[in-house]
């Protein structure tokens, strides 16, 4: 009898497995997949620097050759520079850095320290039926060809957004307007700025789209477009194809990728966002993916599957010591999980319902009551439970609707002016 069984070995489920097995819990995680292995969500946030100093991360991280990454830059396509902001000026900011990872290396660092801290940790495993009763679950495994089951007194789900337990009580919905697809690879010697500005996680917002640009390592650089699945349908080319031109007709891209050469495959992942209605019942917990997917943009992935973690380990803890707050502890968690995904998707809805409106307010920043500082902060991953914070993003929000009607900030058209210069110049947008 274990006391934690965990479905998935991601970011969410090592997270979880590290922090309950150095509470002196009895975990195990079946993770189907063999690590190392590829996935997108390269970019993490500040705010998830405590658990991984909790977690005693930071030496592994280094010694992984992880890139620290200060802040962000956001510019509108029809323009050459854009609006940094550095995480050292959040409202209230606690770290000037997060790091920028190969998510194959990273998840694998997060699992064997899972297993390091006394997780049992079964990879190229799968689980195939969960059953609950009154006082455990039973698990069905399926590994090499051979099933058996194991028990356990509480599961995490964290298998990401196949979500064997959201498939198993139909609780997922997806949001339909926002339903995207990414398109993106991995480049050598795309151009970049010097120093810390070099570091930072670049987005480019078209019209119908928008890229990214994360940088890796020195010479390595994500690169990407996302935009609706029908759109890429409809151009009948291949992703190849497609990547190659919709970056060649962004100037500022193009400039920058003079000298690169594509280092992997063009990869197509669909990001159709979702949310599961319920995040627990009697002897489950939903983490990570699991739990919801809010859009790639602002890079909140991995926080969220971070955040959700942590807090589902110490939930979890609290209820093995006393079962009889099991109830309020679990609702406690549905609450606190749902309050910082409603943050993160009242910004992606900005983002893509009041795209331009949101483009031309962001690149015009005031430090009018630190409104700047608390968008920085949240784009950082700030939970958003101060009401200073909160209300800073209200009027942020209202600056972007009024901006519909009435131009507060100067109009952009978000098309790509057509440039001959061999070089980007270095972005002279205001900071934030």
């Amino acid at each position: 009898m274990y006391d934690v069984a965990i479905i998935g070995g991601g970011p969410a489920g090592s997270t979880a497995a590290a922090l309950l097995a150095l509470a002196g819990r009895r975990v195990i995680v079946f993770e189907r997949e063999k690590f190392p292995r590829f996935h997108i969500g390269e970019s993490l946030l500040p705010f998830s620097m405590k658990a991984f100093t909790r977690l005693g991360l930071h030496e592994k991280f280094l010694r992984a050759g992880f890139m620290k990454k200060f802040g962000g830059e956001i510019v509108g396509a029809c323009s050459e520079s854009g609006t940094k902001f550095y995480f050292k000026d959040g409202y209230r900011s606690q770290t000037d850095h997060a790091y920028q990872v190969t998510r194959g290396d990273f998840d694998k660092v997060l699992l064997d320290h899972a297993v390091e801290c006394g997780a049992e940790v079964h990879e190229e495993t799968s689980v195939d039926q969960v059953e609950f009763s009154n006082d455990e679950v039973e698990l069905g495994i399926k590994c090499n060809g051979s099933f058996h089951s194991i028990r356990a007194r509480y599961v995490i789900d964290a298998s990401g957004r196949t979500s064997v337990l959201g498939r198993k009580f139909k609780i997922k919905k997806t949001y339909d307007h926002l339903q995207k697809l990414s398109i993106f690879a991995h480049y050598d010697g795309v151009w970049r700025a010097e120093g810390i500005d070099g570091t930072l996680t670049v987005l480019i917002r078209a019209i119908d789209r928008w890229f990214w640009l994360i940088p890796l390592s020195a010479e390595r650089t994500s690169v990407g477009v996302v935009l609706d699945s029908e759109a890429f349908r409809n151009s009948k080319l291949r992703a190849e194809d497609f990547l190659e031109q919709a970056l060649s007709e962004q100037p500022i891209i193009a400039k920058r990728m003079t000298d690169a050469r594509r280092v992997s495959q063009v990869y197509v992942e669909a990001d159709f966002s979702y949310r599961s209605t319920r995040l627990h019942g009697d002897r489950w917990l939903l983490a990570g993916d699991a739990a919801a997917f809010i859009d790639p943009v602002f890079s909140s992935g991995v926080f969220l599957a971070i955040t959700s973690a942590e807090k589902a380990a110490d939930t979890l803890d609290e209820v093995l010591r006393s079962e009889s707050r099991r109830r309020r502890l679990f609702k406690n968690y549905s609450s606190c999980v749902n309050r910082i995904m409603d943050i993160y998707l009242t910004i992606v809805n900005s983002w893509y319902r009041r795209g331009k409106e949101f483009i031309e307010v962001f690149l015009n920043p005031t430090e009018t009551m630190q409104i700047t500082a608390a968008v920085n902060a949240v784009l950082a991953g700030n939970e958003g439970k101060s009401f200073q914070i909160k209300w800073r993003m209200w009027l942020f929000y209202f600056f972007v609707t009024v901006q519909r009607f009435l131009p507060l900030s100067p109009r952009l058209s978000l098309v790509p002016k057509k440039e001959t210069s061999p070089r980007p110049a270095e972005p002279v947008g205001a900071i934030l």
